[in-house]
């Protein structure tokens, strides 16, 4: 694979690290795993340019985050929520910049890539990738875009690639090794998700504006 080319072997290694026996999610290994998928999309051209620079944008800011004076409360997840939270949720619902709101964001974009790349792992070769697409934004992200967002991204979804053409993006070699290696990577990015998702429910921030 080129430099700087997306390549399914490294967002594997990323979401594998992620977990601790704890169940925490480490949020360094999560942000390099979201660095994977964004170089996903953006290995697709400019039809899912409005999702990735959004993607982008808010892995930096979490980037950010880490390095920042609070840096400590920023390893992981669990950490991070518990900070944020002791702030006073006022503060939290206040801050468009926080932590909190930032991952919840990623989060929704994640269900929606884990549901495509199932999708793509499960489908069949001649299956149309749009379809495969759209069913999973509408089953995810659509709920939090506005109707001229969904209607655009329908639209750019219809000049999708085959699936082939998906499998070989991913670098890592013919179309049955690429399948192999979605069915080992996304029960790891499933696993992120729903302890992601537990967590935010446990305190009330899947809503947060």
């Amino acid at each position: 694979a080129a430099p700087g080319a997306f390549c399914l072997r490294e967002v594997l290694d990323a979401f594998q690290r992620c977990v601790t026996e704890r169940r925490e999610v480490l949020l360094e290994p999560y942000l390099s795993g979201w660095w994977g998928l964004i170089r996903f999309l953006q290995s697709l051209g400019a039809v899912f340019t409005f999702i990735s620079k959004d993607a982008v944008a808010k892995v930096q800011l979490m980037e950010g985050h880490r390095r920042g004076q609070h840096g400590e409360h920023y390893e992981s997840l669990q950490a991070m929520v518990r900070f944020e939270l002791s702030r006073g949720p006022a503060e939290l619902r206040g801050r468009p910049d926080s932590g909190c709101r930032t991952v919840l964001r990623l989060h929704r974009a994640l269900l929606w890539l884990q549901l495509f790349l199932e999708g793509l792992r499960t489908a069949h070769r001649d299956s149309r990738t749009a379809t495969i697409c759209t069913e999973s934004y509408n089953a995810s992200l659509a709920a939090h875009h506005p109707w001229v967002v969904r209607k655009a991204a329908t639209l750019a979804f219809c000049a999708l690639p085959s699936r082939d053409a998906f499998l070989e993006v991913m670098n890592v070699g013919p179309p049955e090794q690429a399948v192999a290696m979605l069915g080992e990577a996304i029960p790891y990015i499933q696993s992120v998700y729903g302890i992601t998702q537990e967590l935010f429910a446990q305190h009330r921030l899947l809503d947060l504006p």
